[in-house]
C-alpha cells in the first residue's frame, strides 16, 4: 500500500505531478476545441439550410468526410499532412524550419470531427423552430441577422443542448488520441508511468477514474445548463 501511495504522490518520487499536468492538457484541449467546433458546426448548419445549392453541397461533403473518417486518421492527416502543406507554402517565402505543435493539430482535428456532428444537432434544432418565429420577427421589423441573434439562436441553443452535451462527452474522451502524436495528456503520462513502474493496472485504472470524474462533472454542468435554458418555460 505504501508503494502505491509513493507512486501516486507529488514530487520527485511519484507520478502525481505528471498525471495532474496530463489532466490539465486534456481539459484544456477539449475546451479549446469546443468553441471552434461549435462555431463551425453552426456555419455548416446554416449552409445546409441555405437556398444556395453550392453551399448545401459543400456542407454535405464536409460532414460526410469527417463523419466517415476515423478520428485517429483525421488526426494524422491534420498533424502530418497539414505540416507538409504548410512547409511547402512557407518554403516559397524562404522559411524552411516550421513545425505544427501537437496541441494545435489535436485541436484542429477534434474541432473538424466535432463540427461535423454538431452541424446535424444544430440542423435538427432549426427544424424544431416553427416558421411563425421567423414571420413574427419579420413583422417586428427585425433584420435577418437580428432575427438569428435575438429570436432563433436562444431557442437553437435550448433545443440542441442535449445532443451537444453528448458530443462534448465524446470530445472529452477523444482527446486521448493526441497521445499518439506525442502530446502529454492523461493517457500518455499513464502509459509512461505504467512502463516505468511495471504497474499498468494501477495507472490505467487511475486514468479511467479521472475520465469518469470529468464525465460526471460535465454531466452535472450540462444538466444545470439545460435547466437554465428552460427557466422561462411554464411548468407542466
Amino acid at each position: 500500500m505504501n508503494d502505491i501511495l509513493v507512486m501516486l504522490s507529488f514530487g520527485p518520487d511519484g507520478w502525481g505531478d505528471q498525471i495532474a499536468a496530463g489532466v490539465y492538457i486534456t481539459v484544456t484541449l477539449a475546451l479549446a476545441s469546443l468553441p471552434l467546433g461549435l462555431a463551425t458546426g453552426l456555419v455548416l448548419a446554416l449552409a445546409k439550410k441555405s437556398a444556395e445549392p453550392s453551399l448545401r453541397a459543400w456542407a454535405d461533403v464536409y460532414t460526410t468526410i469527417f463523419r466517415g473518417l476515423p478520428e485517429l486518421l483525421t488526426l494524422f492527416l491534420v498533424y502530418y499532412g497539414g505540416q507538409i502543406l504548410i512547409q511547402e507554402v512557407l518554403s516559397v517565402f524562404g522559411v524552411t524550419n516550421f513545425e505544427v505543435s501537437a496541441f494545435f493539430a489535436g485541436m484542429i482535428a477534434l474541432s473538424l470531427v466535432f463540427s461535423s456532428y454538431a452541424s446535424e444537432a444544430f440542423l435538427s434544432a432549426f427544424r424544431g423552430i416553427s416558421q411563425g418565429q421567423y414571420e413574427g420577427a419579420h413583422a417586428l421589423g427585425l433584420s435577418k441577422l437580428q432575427t438569428l441573434r435575438l429570436v432563433i439562436l436562444p431557442q437553437l441553443i435550448r433545443l440542441s443542448l442535449p445532443a451537444l452535451g453528448n458530443l462534448w462527452l465524446i470530445l472529452l474522451k477523444e482527446t486521448s488520441l493526441v497521445s499518439i502524436i506525442g502530446l502529454n495528456d492523461i493517457i500518455r503520462y499513464s502509459n509512461m508511468a505504467a512502463r516505468t513502474t511495471k504497474e499498468p493496472f494501477l495507472f490505467f485504472s487511475i486514468a479511467c477514474a479521472i475520465y469518469l470524474v470529468l464525465a460526471l462533472i460535465s454531466s452535472v454542468g450540462i444538466s444545470r445548463l439545460e435547466k437554465w435554458t428552460k427557466r422561462g418555460e411554464a411548468p407542466r
